[in-house]
């Protein structure tokens, strides 16, 4: 009896977005009338946006990918015979591996993503997946910290704060209960990094939450995802009872005798969950509002107790560096920006999709040589890195490096690795209009530059728009209110909304009269 051609069929969101159902169930239907016999094993998305619902077939010369896929293509791919690896199709994109947007990535935390079934633990541990905490239940708590600051990894959700002293600070800390909590509050316009990895390789979240718990002596963990991601919490819900049915969560991890177990919380969708004490007061069951510091959470965190807070890129990639070892990691990146970062591309792209590259690389080549382009055809004008609070910037600063400090030194920020394309249709003004606006929506209210600050930035913004005499007093006000608002703010959301508003008055002044000149 011959084997089954196994076809690889995405199922996540964004693919399940276009129709990626439909075309399963037409290919099953397809293999079914023909007699074919067909294997279909849904798996996360490779992140060719563009392409979904990305078809793959598996060949002897390896996996032949289509795309995009449509219900109604079906019938005519399998008449070209792509279930014999022969190309002959308009929608094939040769083999996949060798597509140019993948092939020029370096991807360490995304490894599997679109490559493995995400449910398969078996599946996991043929592609590397375990090796990380194989290794680290041979090691001490602080052997397996030192690894990870020996990396130079730093926090992926913005903040880039150094992933192993904030391990060690709770692993000091003492206290006989303590937590680690994952942040998958992704709520940055146009990224979604998180969901891809949750949804396409969930037990590399799950197994770098382990081997974080048993750095620093906790048994409790916490994936913290935000309502809008339903796929994403049910496929790490089943992906935590499968892991914890094999041994790898709960009292005796694979026989070793130590424990680290792991809950899924669905956060209401508020975007100040996204900042760390915000975040914890929610898994409290209480209002989401920021907390003061210090205390810092990793001496007072979750109910009081020292807590690991790392979102969901950082917690990911931990099993690569204990896996391949500090050094490996480290070498990739610049300066002190070491590894990898997943970039996101989206808005006005021709080819959106998911990056990753070793830091270092410039905006202009994510535009372009990944992008495309817009997908206007119109000349891109700016994007926008870091999501909704980061800076505007111009095409002349598309090659500064993308690494942390050099984005500092234009006041700036890599932040999620966001990018959000803009062509030359964009008006500025109403685009800094709109991240104040963001900023007074989704401000707890618990400090007075933020919550204040915001809403006036918006009546500001919006007479500046209306236009008149006054409207250079109103700039001259409107900066006043960005500098109260940048050093006055309790978090990143006041402190960083101005961002967006100064990068736009400081690059594009025609956008606001030609009255205000570049700072």
């Amino acid at each position: 009896m011959t084997a089954p051609v196994r076809i690889y069929i995405p199922k996540d969101a964004a693919a399940l977005a276009v129709g990626a159902d439909d075309v399963a169930h037409a290919i099953a239907a397809q293999a079914r009338q023909r007699g074919l016999a067909v294997e279909l094993v849904r798996n996360g998305s490779r992140g060719l946006l563009w392409l979904e619902p990305l078809v793959e077939i598996v060949t002897p010369q390896g996996r032949v990918a289509y795309g995009p896929v449509a219900a109604d293509d079906v019938a005519g791919l399998f008449d070209a015979g792509w279930l014999d690896g022969q190309p002959r199709h308009p929608l094939s994109q040769g083999l996949t591996e060798a597509i140019p947007y993948l092939q020029r990535q370096e991807r360490l935390t995304f490894a599997r993503v679109g490559v493995t079934d995400p449910l398969s633990i078996e599946d996991y541990a043929a592609h590397g997946g375990l090796a990380g905490l194989e290794r680290a239940l041979t090691l001490t708590p602080a052997q397996i910290v030192e690894e990870v600051t020996a990396s130079g990894l730093r926090g992926r959700g913005g903040a880039a704060f150094p992933t192993g002293l904030k391990w060690k600070t709770v692993l000091t800390a003492p206290a006989a209960t303590k937590y680690i909590v994952c942040n998958a509050d992704e709520g940055d316009s146009g990224t979604f990094a998180d969901r891809l990895l949750m949804e396409g390789d969930p037990y590399a979240l799950i197994e770098g939450m382990t081997i974080a718990g048993l750095a620093v002596g906790a048994h409790e963990g916490y994936i913290y995802v935000r309502s809008e991601y339903p796929h994403a919490i049910a496929a790490l819900r089943a992906a935590v009872c499968r892991a914890r049915e094999a041994g790898w969560l709960g009292a005796n991890l694979h026989g070793s005798g130590k424990r680290f177990d792991l809950e899924v919380r669905q956060g209401a969708g508020a975007y100040i969950c996204g900042e760390e004490t915000a975040l914890l007061e929610s898994l409290e069951g209480k209002r989401g509002v920021v907390r003061a510091k210090p205390p810092l959470p990793a001496i007072s965190g979750l109910f009081g107790q020292p807590t690991v807070i790392n979102n969901v890129i950082s917690l990911a990639t931990v099993p690569t560096i204990l896996a391949r070892g500090a050094a490996f990691y480290r070498d990739f990146g610049v300066g002190r920006s070491h590894g990898t970062l997943p970039f996101q591309l989206a808005g006005n792209i021709k080819h959106g999709g998911l990056v990753e590259k070793a830091f270092g690389l410039s905006l202009r080549e994510l535009l372009y040589d990944f992008g495309g382009g817009s997908a206007t055809g119109r000349p891109l004008r700016t994007a926008q890195v870091g999501g909704p609070l980061g800076a505007y910037l111009p095409a002349s600063q598309w090659d500064v490096p993308l690494d942390y400090e050099a984005y500092a030194a234009i006041s700036a920020m890599v932040g999620h690795g966001g990018v959000v394309a803009f062509d030359d249709s964009v008006d500025m003004a109403r685009m800094a209009r709109y991240a104040m606006a963001f900023c007074a929506i989704e401000s707890c209210g618990k400090c007075t530059p933020c919550r204040i600050g915001s809403t006036r930035g918006v009546e500001t913004l919006d007479r500046i728009i209306a236009g008149g005499p006054a409207r250079e007093t109103q700039i001259h006000l409107l900066r006043d209110l960005c500098d109260t608002m940048l050093g006055g703010s309790l978090c990143a959301l006041g402190g960083m909304a101005p961002y967006p508003v100064l990068s736009a008055l400081n690059h594009f002044p025609e956008d606001f009269g030609q009255i205000t000149q570049a700072a």
